[in-house]
């Protein structure tokens, strides 16, 4: 988010994750309505999880409804299912018989409700109807529901009915769009690598979509921007092949089968949805001026979705990498001096900010939102600079 070696931290991110889960979901699958009557989501989800620890209940993260938003479940449905309660924001589901270790279970939950979060449902700056996800930090529970913490990782599908005008992004690769009757479209997109629910995401909206041609020596890059934008939008997120080929040759392999820029409605300058970059719909100028947020948006990828914190106080693996990357991204561009330039002005900023926040970058704040700070950004990108000085850069490279 903006404001080799590598899967061996990897592994061992997965290591220190995976020690604390008491359930960990496999695979989602989510089958979504969307109308333009209403903002009324209608869902089916089908979880697959392992339950680690023998137990006769486990509980999934989805928030009731409260003044007219929030989701009810109307059945929850699978092989040793007994019954379920939604309440206080929490799906208890019971079963039958208690579980046995690590083996997978399968649970179906029909739902439906108006998001009051996490899908955000509105207008675009055109005065267009969209729908975007919007997850960060534990705002998915909002419309899905899912174990909601970037701990537990799985693999995802997303199919989508919704009034043929919309086109659909989502993550990883798109299996299949049909035209339906009463003017409907259903298009199915299937994520096979592990993310957390904080990076799963639809998108719908009038779209005008470009594929780049000299993306294709790695993945498949592309814009989705509002048509009105199209020219500006295709210009500014050109930037992105060669920022992905960069990272692709500093960090490891891109770990992903696509790469599409979009414009959207985040709330944040820019969300690194995993393969799905969401841009708040400002970043389009036609000046190419967000380059920077580009790169830290691409530096993501790697991590923050494949290398994940294991809770949000470790949030710097995350926003201090994917800053001190854009600021690699941008000397490999523009010189030394850009880079010198940049931390000179990180570190006025987090001397700055010291004077009112005075903790360390391993942060439990109450309110996650209180972390997107200059302690997790330009002051764990310090501590990345740093170690690259006292090493070296061959060996930064390699840890």
């Amino acid at each position: 988010m903006f404001q080799k070696p590598f899967a061996f931290l990897c592994l061992l991110l997965c290591a220190i994750t995976l020690s604390a889960q008491t359930v960990d979901v496999q695979h989602y699958r989510f089958d979504l309505t969307l109308n333009d009557a209403n903002d009324t989501l209608a869902g089916t989800a089908m979880v697959q999880l392992k339950l680690p620890q023998p137990t006769n209940q486990f509980y999934l993260n989805l928030k009731n409804i409260k003044d007219g938003k929030g989701m009810q479940v109307t059945s929850v449905s699978g092989s040793n299912v007994q019954r379920f309660q939604h309440a206080d924001d929490t799906l208890y589901i019971y079963l039958n018989n208690k579980s046995h270790t690590d083996s997978v279970y399968s649970v179906i939950i029909q739902y439906a409700g108006i998001p009051a979060d996490g899908l955000i449902i509105s207008k675009n700056k055109w005065g267009d109807r969209t729908f975007f996800a919007d997850n960060w930090p534990n705002r998915a529970q909002h419309w899905l529901p899912c174990h909601d913490t970037p701990a537990d990782k799985a693999t995802v599908d997303f199919t989508v009915i919704a009034p043929a005008h919309y086109r659909i992004i989502s993550n990883g690769l798109q299996v299949e769009e049909t035209v339906m009757a009463n003017n409907r479209k259903w298009t199915h997109w299937r994520e096979p690598v592990p993310i957390p629910t904080k990076v799963m995401v639809i998108g719908a909206a009038r779209f005008a979509v470009k594929h780049y041609t000299d993306s294709s020596r790695i993945h498949d890059v592309s814009a989705w921007v509002y048509p009105q934008d199209s020219s500006k939008g295709f210009y500014d997120y050109a930037l992105a092949p060669s920022i992905l080929r960069f990272f692709h040759n500093y960090i490891g392999a891109y770990p992903f089968s696509k790469l599409a820029n979009v414009q959207s409605k985040t709330i944040f300058g820019g969300m690194e949805n995993a393969s799905a970059i969401f841009y708040n719909e400002a970043s389009v100028t036609g000046t190419r001026s967000s380059e920077g947020l580009i790169a830290h948006e691409i530096a993501h990828q790697w991590f923050g979705n494949v290398a994940t914190e294991k809770n949000f106080a470790h949030l710097w693996l995350s926003e201090g990498f994917a800053s001190y990357l854009t600021h690699i991204y941008l000397e490999s561009r523009y010189g030394t001096d850009t880079l010198q330039k940049g931390m000179r002005q990180d570190r006025d900023q987090v001397i700055r900010f010291s004077k009112s926040w005075n903790k360390p970058i391993v942060d439990s704040a109450s309110d996650l939102m209180d972390l997107l700070n200059a302690n997790s950004y330009q002051k764990g990108s310090w501590v990345l600079h740093m170690l690259r000085n006292k090493v070296g850069n061959e060996v930064f490279r390699n840890i």
